[in-house]
Parts: C-alpha cells; structure tokens; sequence
C-alpha cells in the first residue's frame, strides 16, 4: 500500500511539473508577441514582401532611352533585376530626367514613388540624398536607397556604390600604354572637393604612371554631373591642349564623340561606348548594378531587410562583379591585355588594391591611405585603403587645367 501511494504522489508531481512547464511556454509566448493579434503582426514584418507585392521606384538624372552612359547603366541594372527576380513592367515606377539640383522636383518624383505603392526607391544622383534622408524619416516602411552618397540610418535608408577606381586603375594602363604624345585628358564632373571623381582620377592617373611614369594626366572640370554640351567642350578643350587620349567621369558619350571626330583615343565610362563610337575607344570603365538592385530587392522580399533595422550600406568590388572594364578595342597597344591581367587578377585576389600605404600627391605631400581619415563631409572613417572617400588631394601626375 505504501508503495502504491509513492507512486501516486510522483504522478501527481510530474503532473504538476508540465502544468508549470505549459503555462510557462504560455507566457513566454505572450510576453514576445503580446496577444494573438500582436504574434501574427510580428511574424509579418519579418517574413518580407511577397513577390507579387513588390514595386520598385527608380529616380533618374538622365533618360535611359539615350542607349548609354549613366542613366542608361543604372536602368540596365533596373531590368536585370525585374528578369531576375520575376517582376512585371507595372512593378517598375521610373522618373527620368531629375535634376538632381531641383529639390522640388526630387522630392515631387519621390513622393509619385509612395503614392503609387513602391516599397523600395533606388535614388541614383549623389543630388538626391538629402531628400532621401528627409523623406525616409516620413515614411518609415518605405526603403530608400541613394546611389554614390555617404548618408544613411541604418533602418530605411542606405547607400550604395562600389569600387569602380579598381577598374579606373586598369584603364589607365590601357591609355598610358596608348598616348603618343604623353599627354591624357580627363573629362571629370567635379573637382577634388568630391572624393568619387578624385578617387577615380587619381586611380586612373596611378594606372598611367604605372605603365608609362613620364605621361601627365590634364583633367577639366565641368562642375555638373550631367552636362552635354559641356562635356563636349571640355574634351575639346584638352585635345586643342595636345592630350591624345580623353577619358571621363561625366554622364553621357560626349567625350568620346569628341575623340573620335578627332582622330583621337578615349576611355568611356558607365557603359559599352564603343557601340556608339567604334575601335576609338580604348575601354569602358563599367558598372554591372544589376548585382546590387537585385541583392537589394531580394532582401526586402525575404526579410532580410525588416522595415525598421537591418538595412546596410553596400560598397562593392570587381571581386563582387560590379564594376570592370569593357574588351580592349584593336585599337589598344600591343602588350596592354598582358598589363591588365596582371593587375585585374591581382585586385580581384586581394594582393593588390589601388589605395595602401602613401602616395604623393601633385604638391609633394605624402598621403596616408591607412587608417583613420577625414573625408570630404567632414566625417571620420575607418579606410582599409578602399574607400574612395577619403581620397582628397590629387595624385603627382595629375594637373587641372
């Protein structure tokens, strides 16, 4: 009998025990979710938009109908990403030719965007990021993504943009080998107070002097990301000055019509221009952003980007497929594949990278590219010698006309 009743009572415990057990795992779960309600509205914010959800705003400084140059490489990215992913025309929203100096016209296009139902908005003028700042802070569930800026907030808001100075260094051999005359021109949109334009001088002045150390690297400065006319004068300009080579940092093919109609070579930029110009045309320096807007709409779809956290920067690489340069035409010198294949592979096994340890710049001062650096907002960062950023003084054999 005694022993009947100690089995009574150890039943009675371990019944006692999963009730406990239970009504624990009953409060824990209305602890993290709160009610039913509040469970089903987490497990909602981080499992994403679905696909058929999706709609993508795209704002365009240019019009990608002109078959080139940079508006054009961005859409090319836009349409990679609707093959990829599976998206219908009527989920893409784009807004071509924003001046990204008219605050009113960005913040009109970027408000079109949320009104028609976009999740997700690719802004991709470096004019465009103080609106996004703005408008990201008023539309929390909505993501803005801001092209060759440096602001962000780590919930809605990133930027985004690669390390195209790698492919910036391999062109220059490509015109160091080339020029006759010693003497290379650079069309550039903006001068040293922007550290994307004099990163990508600098790396293009720094693939020149590797392969020829006595050529000299004349840039003009048009003081306008998207200048037609101007950019053509300002090729102009450095051929009449003797440079026989054009290579530029500016929006449309200009440039290197200008070459062309001269007798001249060039490097081109943002997309294939040698479909528009010919065998003139050494290289592309190009961007493949299909690489980036697909990754960037895919972590929306899937969660990985919660409204709220979790929304990085990006900065890519040629290593990640983002930027490279185009075939060399029959035009190019003889031995320049050899060059650029050394140096490629290189910075693509991570051996190499343009920007480490010092450099010289055009006064005679040592530049560090390690470390600790101001950069031309003002802000400090971290450079691991591949942030173009903190590039600020012009390397020695460059001069601005």
């Amino acid at each position: 009998m005694k022993m009947n009743m100690k089995k009574i009572l150890a039943l009675i415990c371990a019944l006692a025990m999963m009730l406990l057990v239970f009504a624990g795992c009953q409060s824990s779960g209305k602890d993290e979710g709160g009610d039913a309600e509040g469970e089903t509205a987490q497990v909602e914010e981080t499992a994403g938009v679905p696909l058929e959800n999706i709609k993508v705003g795209v704002i365009h400084i240019g019009d990608p109908a002109t078959g080139s140059g940079y508006s054009y490489t961005h859409d090319q990215g836009i349409v990679a990403m609707q093959k990829e992913l599976g998206l219908s025309d009527e989920q893409i929203v784009r807004k071509n030719n924003i001046d990204d100096s008219d605050a009113t016209a960005i913040e009109n296009a970027m408000r079109e965007c949320v009104e028609e139902g976009c999740n997700i908005i690719f802004a991709t003028s470096w004019g465009y990021m103080d609106t996004c700042e703005a408008l990201a802070e008023e539309y929390p569930d909505v993501f803005f993504s801001h092209g060759t800026g440096y602001k962000s907030n780590g919930t809605n808001f990133n930027n985004y943009f690669g390390r195209i100075y790698q492919a910036r260094y391999l062109s220059g051999i490509a015109a160091g080998l080339k020029t006759q005359t010693g003497k290379i021109g650079y069309v550039s949109a903006q001068g040293v107070e922007n550290g994307e334009c004099t990163s990508g001088i600098d790396a293009f002045a720094m693939g020149v002097a590797s392969v020829n150390p006595d050529a000299v690297v004349e840039v003009k400065i048009t003081n306008s990301w998207y200048d037609p006319e101007g950019e053509g004068q300002a090729a102009q300009a450095l051929i009449d000055d003797g440079c026989d080579v054009i290579a530029q940092h500016c929006d449309t093919n200009n440039p290197q019509i200008v070459a062309r109609d001269n007798g001249v070579w060039g490097v081109g930029y943002n997309s294939d221009m040698t479909s528009e110009v010919g065998d003139s045309v050494l290289t592309s320096v190009v961007w493949n952003w299909g690489a980036y807007y697909t990754a960037a709409v895919k972590n929306v779809m899937d969660g990985t980007w919660t409204v709220g956290q979790n929304v990085e920067n990006y900065y890519g690489s040629m290593a990640d497929g983002l930027c490279n340069i185009t075939d060399l035409s029959a035009e190019a010198a003889e031995g320049t594949q050899d060059a650029v294949n050394v140096a490629a592979a290189a910075i693509i096994d991570g051996s190499f990278d343009v920007f480490t340890g010092t450099y010289t710049d055009a006064e005679g001062n040592m530049i560090g590219c390690d470390g600790a650096m101001e950069t031309n907002d003002g802000s400090v960062i971290e450079v691991d010698g591949t942030n173009y950023a903190a590039i600020t003084a012009y390397y020695k054999n460059v001069v601005v006309k």
